[in-house]
């Protein structure tokens, strides 16, 4: 199914991107929120599975992908990320959804709770948690602030291979990532597809303490999926929230780093019983 692309503004003027696949109405649409070097293409296979069924809802972040790139890097704090949810929500008449967040959308998902508890109908928390260990939010900062200028999509996929903790592609699903990673620039060299100077806003931040956001998802249904050998999520914070949460439907991707792609044999029948269960 081909989605329909959306072009938007949010309540600060600066114009967002978002694709939809469509569905019935009278069901609760799914919104796709993907992680701070990602963009809406990570959940084409998801949406695959499930358009016709429902909407299926995916931004592009403020600085990322098709999503305008703000002139002051403070517009990429979280609460204006959450902002930008709620007003991508509105703007899709989409006034209740079930989320999937990958990492940094995982974050506004919970800080969503906080703020706005009724739009969020269950939460699909990808690799990420109340604590994030000090690593490999090291390793995130790193990685989003550089721009390794590569000749090409394989150089691309190589540079990822090298760089990024280990993940579960196989090679056509390396080539997917790379080029929904870097995209070529007017002179052919491959280029981030987000804003670096995102490493800029977050330097010298603490990591926040989430399990005030974790704990307000309390009224919804959670699941939880982990990479066995992240370095964001560690096994001891899921056990932690599994304890908060003995309901939590929880998976765990062997050998695999931050963050897996929810395209896992171990985590798609999962994965999608949980996101059918929901009205």
């Amino acid at each position: 199914m081909t989605p329909r692309r959306h072009r938007f503004h949010a309540r600060d003027g600066l114009e967002l991107a978002a694709v939809e696949y469509d569905g019935p109405e009278h069901r609760t649409p799914i919104l796709c929120l993907s992680g701070l070097t990602r963009g809406s293409g990570d959940f084409e296979r998801l949406a695959a599975r499930h358009a016709g069924k429902r909407r299926v809802i995916a931004l592009d972040h403020a600085g990322h992908g098709d999503s305008a790139r703000p002139d002051g890097i403070a517009r990429y704090g979280i609460f204006q990320s959450v902002n930008d949810v709620l007003d991508a929500m509105a703007a899709l008449h989409a006034p209740r959804a079930v989320f999937v967040g990958t990492s940094f959308g995982g974050i506004l998902t919970m800080v969503t709770a906080v703020l706005r508890p009724s739009c969020i109908a269950g939460a699909v928390l990808n690799d990420i948690g109340p604590a994030l260990e000090p690593a490999g939010l090291d390793h995130v900062q790193n990685f989003v602030g550089r721009d390794p200028a590569l000749p090409g999509l394989e150089a691309c996929v190589a540079h990822l291979k090298a760089t990024l903790p280990p993940l579960s592609h196989d090679e056509e699903g390396w080539r997917r990532f790379a080029a929904g990673t870097y995209a070529p620039d007017d002179h052919g060299t491959w280029r981030p597809r987000w804003d670096i100077r995102i490493a800029e806003a977050l330097r010298g931040n603490a990591a926040p303490d989430l399990w005030g956001p974790f704990r307000a998802l309390a009224h919804a249904p959670v699941m939880l999926v982990r990479g066995g050998v992240s370095e964001l999520l560690s096994a001891e914070t899921a056990a932690a929230m599994r304890r908060a949460r003995p309901d939590m439907a929880f998976v765990e991707v062997p050998g695999c780093g931050h963050c897996p792609s929810l395209e896992e044999r171990a985590v798609v029948p999962l994965l999608d019983r949980f996101l059918d269960a929901v009205p």
